[in-house]
């Protein structure tokens, strides 16, 4: 049997595949697509992260492949339908990286309510910049989600901790759902126009898609800060820099982008403005994430190709 990962693994965790198993590892694969569909001939198992797109052309370059294991929680990148056409079964690594993302959305809360992450350059410049540099505190401001999933309640119960009020919106968690007991639920509109600081929490999806665009922006509360760490196209970029550009927005912190990686053209829309954090699809990456992403993405992939195998 062979197995292909086209993106960045922590290696200790391959070695679970043992010597009956032949690994592929290159990461270069997801940058290399002529490279990568040359490598899948023989292959039962594929292991992505976000960027390699597994469409058409990827499973009819493997016909031999069982299972793709994905490194992390969203599937956009892959095409579920033709994965179900074919057989090939998908295992996103669901909670491993719950507590990495959760601490980032902590992370910037404080930082861009704060207001402390732009004051290096002032200080070093010899400024003494403390009358603008009086931020805000988290205690007592009320934290929106967008999406009301495993890693929005982890972002809720560390808020929560800091003396923070929450409000979510998930049309798709039913009443009874016992998540809802210490939260206030809420429809999207009423959470945009209460929230101090709105996370996001949902898929790409063609409803998600632009959910965060002029008129969301327009319905926020003065000064809002928005935060997403859940993938590029649901916030529409160009109306997120305008509303921070105008002051409308108080802040913003972005981990994902329409166009990732994101160029330079595509951040040019971004320049200029201070109030904002911008991370490369980082969040849900820590040292720890990644070793309990990657033992449980092989776990998935061995117990699969067990099943097939039986």
């Amino acid at each position: 049997m062979r197995v292909v990962v086209s993106e960045f693994i922590d290696e200790a965790a391959l070695a679970k595949f043992g010597p009956e198993i032949a690994v592929t590892y290159d990461p270069g694969l997801v940058d290399d697509r002529e490279a990568l569909l040359a490598a899948l001939p023989g292959a039962q198992a594929l292991i992505v992260r976000n960027r390699t797109q597994v469409d058409a052309a990827v499973l009819e370059a493997a016909p031999g492949l069982r299972v793709i294991g994905r490194l992390g929680v969203g599937l956009d990148n892959i095409d579920l339908g033709a994965c179900a056409a074919r057989g090939v079964v998908v295992h996103p690594a669901t909670g491993a990286n719950t507590l990495s993302v959760a601490e980032y959305v902590i992370s910037v809360t404080l930082s861009l309510l704060r207001g402390v992450h732009g004051a290096n350059a002032a200080m070093i410049a010899g400024s003494w910049p403390r009358n603008a540099l009086i931020g805000a505190e988290v205690s007592g401001r009320v934290m929106g989600l967008v999406g009301y999933g495993g890693i929005a309640r982890a972002v809720a119960e560390r808020a929560r901790a800091m003396g923070m009020q929450i409000a979510a919106f998930d049309p798709y968690l039913p009443d009874t759902d016992p998540a809802w007991q210490d939260v206030r639920r809420c429809d999207l509109g009423t959470l945009l126009a209460s929230a101090d600081v709105i996370s996001l929490h949902v898929p790409l999806t063609p409803e998600t898609r632009g959910l965060v665009g002029p008129e969301a922006i327009a319905s926020m509360k003065p000064g809002a800060v928005v935060i997403n760490t859940a993938r590029g196209g649901i916030v529409d970029e160009a109306a997120l820099a305008e509303g921070l550009r105008s002051g409308r927005l108080g802040g913003a912190a972005l981990d994902v982008f329409e166009t990732e990686p994101l160029t330079a053209e595509a951040a040019e829309r971004f320049a200029g403005l201070e109030n904002l954090v911008l991370t490369p699809h980082v969040a849900g990456v820590t040292q720890e994430a990644n070793v309990r992403v990657s033992a449980i993405t092989v776990e998935n992939v061995l117990r699969e190709l067990a099943h097939a195998d039986a």
